[in-house]
This record gives C-alpha cells, sequence and structure tokens, in this order.
C-alpha cells in the first residue's frame, strides 16, 4: 500500500522490485492516515534519523540509516526484545 506518488505508480524499477505476488493497493488521494504506520515510521526516522544531527553529505547520511533502522527494529516496551523472540515467548506462556 503507497500513496499515489508517481515513484510509485508510474516507475518501473518499482514495478520490477515488486514480488509478482504482492498486489499494488493505493490510497485515496489527500488522505495519509490511510497508510498510517509508513507515515508514523518516516515522521519516527525524520526526528530519529535524518534531522537528529548535521551531516556533511548525503552519503553520511545515508550510512547512518542501518543502525537508525536497526534501533528501530526493537521495542523499548519488551527491554529491547525483538518483536518475533517476545511473541515466541509469549505464545509459550500460554500452550
Amino acid at each position: 500500500m503507497t500513496d499515489n506518488a508517481k515513484n510509485y505508480t508510474l516507475s518501473a524499477v518499482f514495478q520490477s522490485a515488486s514480488p509478482r505476488s504482492a498486489r499494488h493497493v493505493l490510497i485515496r488521494p489527500h488522505c495519509p492516515w490511510q497508510n498510517g504506520k509508513v507515515e508514523r515510521l518516516n515522521r519516527t526516522l525524520q526526528v530519529e534519523w535524518a534531522y537528529r544531527r548535521v551531516y556533511r553529505s548525503n552519503g553520511e547520511r545515508t550510512r547512518a540509516l542501518a543502525p537508525a533502522l536497526q534501533h528501530r527494529a526493537s521495542h523499548s516496551s519488551l527491554e529491547d526484545d525483538r518483536r518475533s523472540v517476545a511473541v515466541t515467548n509469549l505464545m509459550a506462556k500460554y500452550t
């Protein structure tokens, strides 16, 4: 699910990168809340990565992305357990 930006709707690169089994769904125009999880991730990355400090170059900013995404993969309320581990542990408690 994406917004209606041309880089998604007209891009041959985007279409070729998408698995054939995936169906591309577009949100309604001017309704970003329909894509809320992505919009929230974008906002969080702006605050915690893109604009957190001044970068000397775009390359430096790009290199800082992987650690930022790794940090986002953990969940503070789970004491930094990976979500999949936490779900497995949770399921073990109730079986």
